[in-house]
């Protein structure tokens, strides 16, 4: 591996509170995680300590509102803060836009009592949080989810199964949709549930092609009783909370995999320089020159989609369409850029010396998570032509 450091991007950032916000994540991320990023992914290990720091940074809470500990930071910023976080480790980078997601529902839709109680710990009281929608038999057709929760009195009753749940088993809070009502996306309603709960138990972590690091795991609810005072919005509205959930962390996805991309293209770049074949760099042949100019555009075009989608959001206009576009992008470009990196190396990119493949097989968990790339496709096909008629 390169010992030459990672070249800052240059951004456009509002103002200077934002660019000492983004000075301060990458001093973290020099320090702090890149350097133990290929040892601990290689041996699986969650660096929970990670998340503390980053917790005690005021970094697990950027665009929620200062009066329940977030930063009151913009999108555009909190993105882009994600991209850094994702080039130095994506276990951490997706870790932190998970914990966002998971925030989510109890900041838009709680209420009053419920934020001033929970928010503070979430948002920067060194909790991590995880989000379950996703189960076995519940992917893609979330609406069809059967985890079920029973009213008992002033409580509930959940039971059921959730899969693929990042953090599972080392969360310390939950956001889960269970089923209250009839069939379809109507009959859904979210859940604050702690994590240590008496009836919850996650089952062993998957494993995976990449990101060993964050544990994946399904979670088994028995019986787990949760007060109703942990209910986030009305019964039957937790399906329109899990989609806005969802809009807003498909950036968050974006966002991480142009960090991923810009780290293989960073990689990629040292090596041309310096390897020499035929007595000159390999950066002097024309080929691999125009590989490294393509592999840049796609990052630049993937940042400009995305901020413009966090643009969007942050002046309050619609964002549905343009998130979804943004994660297709983004993540495919980062499955071609990483695949271009391990290309420039050659041989060495096969290898573990060199991080280009550790990314490589990292960006393609990018094009399945939070909605597949088939998934958006339907999302923007369905805003530019209306529902499929069947």
């Amino acid at each position: 591996m390169t010992d030459r450091a990672q070249q800052p991007v240059e951004r456009q950032l509002p103002t200077e509170e934002s660019r000492d916000l983004l000075a301060l994540v990458r001093e973290i991320a020099q320090r702090e995680i890149r350097p133990r990023a290929a040892e601990e992914e290689d041996h699986g290990r969650f660096p929970r300590e990670i998340f503390t720091l980053l917790s005690e940074s005021g970094l697990l809470g950027l665009p929620y509102a200062g009066e329940f500990g977030g930063g009151d930071q913009p999108y555009e910023v909190y993105l882009q803060v994600l991209e850094e976080l994702a080039a130095a480790r994506l276990t951490v980078g997706l870790g932190v836009s998970v914990h966002s997601l998971a925030c989510h529902g109890l900041a838009g839709y709680g209420t009053k009592e419920q934020q001033g109680a929970h928010l503070p710990g979430m948002l920067g009281g060194g909790l991590l949080g995880a989000y379950c929608l996703s189960e076995p038999g519940a992917g893609s057709d979330a609406a069809s989810l059967t985890t079920k929760a029973v009213r008992d009195g002033d409580d509930w009753i959940i039971d059921g199964t959730k899969a693929w749940i990042t953090h599972g088993g080392v969360a310390d809070f939950y956001t889960v949709l269970a089923r209250t009502g009839v069939d379809g996306p109507k009959g859904i309603t979210a859940f604050l549930v702690p994590g240590d709960v008496a009836g919850l138990t996650a089952a062993v972590p998957e494993k995976k092609m990449g990101m060993k690091g964050s544990p994946t795991a399904q979670l088994h609810f028995d019986g787990v009783r949760v007060p109703d005072t942990r209910r986030i919005g009305e019964e039957g509205q937790g399906f329109t909370i899990a989609l806005a959930a969802l809009d807003a962390g498909r950036l968050g996805i974006a966002a991480c995999a142009i960090g991923v991309a810009q780290a293989a293209l960073d990689e990629a770049l040292v090596y041309a320089l310096d390897r020499k074949q035929f007595g000159h760099p390999i950066a002097d042949f024309q080929g691999l020159r125009f590989m490294l100019a393509d592999m840049a555009t796609k990052i630049e075009a993937g940042r400009a989609l995305y901020l413009a989608a966090a643009r969007l959001r942050d002046a309050g206009k619609p964002f549905s369409r343009q998130a979804a576009m943004a994660k297709l992008f983004c993540t495919d470009a980062a499955m071609a850029v990483t695949t271009d990196a391990v290309q420039v190396l050659g041989g060495y990119g096969y290898t573990a010396d060199f991080p280009v493949e550790r990314l490589m097989r990292e960006a393609k968990v990018l094009q399945i998570v939070e909605g597949t790339n088939q998934i958006q496709r339907m999302v923007i096909a369905r805003h530019l032509a209306g529902p499929e008629s069947r």
